[in-house]
């Protein structure tokens, strides 16, 4: 059987790329304990490697309650420290303080709006972006959308949260569909967008 086309990125420097690509990587997500997940793993990426998040993924499932943000927002700073000891996760006291704040600010906005899904597809207008790229040289790191959400983000105190990793963010979760039209991923992705259930 013929191997499918993929964006060139899912053969990176950890086996874990394929099955995230194939799998995860630009499906709309709806689901807010999901959205956290994403949430917490991108801001932990800041400064290193998207692999190195990855081959950390589960340490960060046990460490942060199944990133359940009603459970992370509960932890004490004795909890914290708990954390910076930790060798499943980054040890980095400015990124697990993030993540524990980023809970309390998640659990705000969906009282406001109900759900946190529904707060950041508004960035979107509701609807996945489909971009239609050619090679990976064209795909941005940042949008007008990334830096809206960015900025409000941080207004709303949220932390690790700047336009380049919220654009990671977006893509992660489907909110923009940036796998290579030559991808075998481009259009099950982009027909993703219509289900409600999603």
């Amino acid at each position: 059987m013929k191997e499918p086309q993929r964006c060139p990125w899912a053969y990176g420097a950890s086996p874990l790329y394929l099955p995230y690509h194939d799998t995860e990587w630009g499906v709309p997500v709806r689901d807010d304990r999901k959205q956290f997940e994403f949430l917490t793993l991108e801001s932990a990426q800041a400064g290193l490697s998207w692999a190195t998040i990855l081959n950390r993924r589960e340490g960060y499932r046990r460490a942060f309650a199944g990133f359940d943000p009603v459970k992370v927002a509960r932890f004490s700073p004795a909890k914290a420290e708990a954390l910076l000891k930790d060798t499943g996760i980054i040890r980095n006291r400015l990124k697990v303080n993030a993540a524990i704040n980023n809970a309390r600010r998640f659990l705000e906005v969906q009282k406001e709006f109900g759900s946190f899904s529904d707060y950041i597809w508004t960035f979107v207008g509701g609807k996945q972006k489909v971009n239609r790229w050619a090679s990976l040289d064209r795909l941005p790191s940042v949008s007008k959308e990334s830096d809206a959400l960015s900025a409000d983000l941080k207004k709303r105190g949220f932390k690790f949260v700047g336009s380049t990793i919220v654009y990671a963010h977006m893509q992660a979760t489907g909110l923009v569909n940036d796998h290579l039209v030559t991808c075998f991923r481009h259009r099950p992705c982009s027909v993703r967008r219509a289900a409600k259930a999603l």
